[in-house]
C-alpha cells in the first residue's frame, strides 16, 4: 500500500494537467468564435423579398396608384410613398389616434390597416380638409380656441372630430348615450367619450373640447 506522499501526483504531472486544461479551454473558445463568425456571414440564399402589389385609391380627391409591399400599412403608404406627412405616426399600435384619417367619411387608425386593404377607397387626410389659405372650419376653431400645444396629435384630433360630427348627425350613439331613441347630444360627456381614442400628451383637452363645441355651433 502506497503512502499519501507516493499516491499524490508529481508536481510536473500537476502542471501538465493545468496546462492541458488551459489549452483545451482556449481551443473550445476558438471553435465557438469561429462558429459564430461563420453563422454571421451573409446567407448565400436569402429569403426572397415579398412581391410588390399594385393598388389604386383616391386620396384627398386625387386618384393615386402605388406598387408597394403588401405588408405596408396605410399610414406608411401615405407618409413614405405619397409624402403626406400631416398624418402622424405616434404609437403605431392604434392606441393614440395620431394617425387618424377618413376612409369613406369614417375615421380609422391608418396604422392598423394595410394599404392594399383600401383598394378603391376614398381617403381624406388632414391635408385634404383645408389649406393654410382656406382653413376647414374645425381647423379655424382649433386656432381660435388654442386647441393644441406641440401640435403632434392635432391632425388626428381634427380628422376624428370631423367624422364624429357626421356620426352624431347620423344618430349613431356612443357608449355614454343614455337614450338610444333621442337625438344625439353634444354634452361634454358625449364629446369626451367619442374623442377618447385620440390622446393629447400635452393635456390640451379642455381647449380641444371648446374647439369642437365651437365647430359644432354649440358655443359662440
Amino acid at each position: 500500500m502506497r503512502t499519501p506522499e507516493e499516491a499524490a501526483p508529481a508536481r510536473g504531472e500537476r502542471d501538465l494537467t493545468r496546462r492541458g486544461f488551459i489549452v483545451a479551454g482556449t481551443a473550445a473558445v476558438a471553435v465557438t468564435s469561429l462558429t459564430m463568425i461563420s453563422q454571421a456571414q451573409p446567407n448565400a440564399n436569402p429569403a426572397p423579398a415579398a412581391a410588390l402589389m399594385k393598388i389604386a385609391f383616391t386620396v384627398n380627391g386625387t386618384p393615386r396608384a402605388l406598387e408597394i409591399d403588401p405588408r405596408t400599412t396605410l399610414l406608411d403608404a401615405l407618409r413614405e410613398e405619397l409624402h403626406l406627412t400631416g398624418t402622424k405616426k405616434g404609437c403605431d399600435h392604434g392606441q393614440c389616434g395620431a394617425c387618424t384619417v377618413l376612409v369613406g367619411g369614417r375615421r380609422i387608425n391608418s396604422c392598423l390597416t394595410l394599404a392594399v386593404m383600401q383598394q378603391g377607397a376614398e381617403i381624406t387626410t388632414i391635408e385634404g380638409l383645408g389649406t393654410p389659405e382656406q382653413l376647414h372650419p374645425l381647423q379655424a376653431a382649433f386656432v381660435r380656441c388654442d386647441g393644441y400645444q406641440c401640435g403632434y396629435c392635432t391632425p388626428g384630433q381634427i380628422c376624428s372630430a370631423v367624422a364624429m360630427l357626421s356620426e352624431v348627425q347620423a344618430g349613431i350613439p356612443s357608449h355614454v348615450t343614455a337614450d338610444l331613441n333621442a337625438p344625439a347630444a353634444w354634452s361634454e360627456a358625449e364629446v369626451r367619450e367619442r374623442m377618447s381614442g385620440n390622446l393629447c400628451r400635452c393635456g390640451a383637452y379642455s381647449n380641444i373640447f371648446e374647439a369642437i363645441q365651437t365647430f359644432a355651433g354649440k358655443r359662440p
